[in-house]
């Protein structure tokens, strides 16, 4: 069994996989979990060149039973799940006007539904201690007409992860998000290895439900 599990969900090849090396270089075996098998694998591969233990979990977002299924097979696997990342976006343009509902709704259950059902299917695997990581942007905050999807589910995100907050304090387990005050790029101030310190400070520090990531 590891001594500490991160589960990333939404594990790209963007803020993903940078806070994965991140907290695996403190000692976290990673579960990489996402809907694309071979850069899963390429992910878990670039992984164990760092000497961080991985193991890739296939699941889409769209489904929230395939979401659960894939916590319970880390769970089955580690026996323990000590910090949970959803990370897993949509980003679809376009003013809300031009917005088809169907695709709305189809764009929340991947931003914030997906999430809730993630966290339900941890927490029984969670203690005191433990940790909920949810990845934000400055459009739940800031929203603009031309990202009105984005712009709600990052919202909806936002408030989920408050009201979880305020519930599972007293449980002395973690929840945190973090607002992205910009437009994550490689190479720049918002890089995908700048977020993910940010993310783990976060995680250390364990004090507030909302850390912006700005320029200082």
């Amino acid at each position: 069994m590891a001594d500490k599990v991160m589960v990333i969900i939404g594990a790209g090849p963007g803020i993903g996989l940078s806070t994965a090396k991140r907290f695996g270089k403190e000692g976290y075996t990673i579960a990489l979990v996402a809907r694309d098998e071979d850069r899963l694998l390429e992910a878990v591969d670039g992984l164990e060149e760092l000497d961080i233990e991985a193991e890739s979990f296939y699941a889409n977002a769209f489904s929230n039973e395939s979401l659960k299924a894939a916590i319970k097979y880390v769970h089955d696997l580690y026996g323990r799940i000590d910090i949970l990342m959803y990370n897993a976006y949509t980003f679809r343009q376009g003013p809300p006007t031009e917005l088809d509902p169907a695709d709305l709704l189809n764009d929340l259950q991947v931003d914030a539904v997906g999430a809730l059902a993630s966290v339900q299917a941890a927490l029984p695997f969670m203690e005191e201690g433990c940790t909920i990581l949810l990845t934000g942007g400055v459009l739940g905050v800031k929203p603009m007409k031309n990202f009105a999807s984005v712009s709600v589910g990052k919202a909806a995100m936002r408030i989920l992860a408050m009201t979880l907050h305020q519930e599972l304090k007293s449980k002395g387990i973690y929840v945190g998000t973090l607002t992205i005050n910009g437009f994550v790029k490689p190479d720049t101030y918002f890089s995908p290895d700048n977020i993910a310190e940010k993310m783990y400070e976060m995680a250390v520090a364990r004090d507030g439900v909302e850390w912006t990531f700005d320029r200082k």
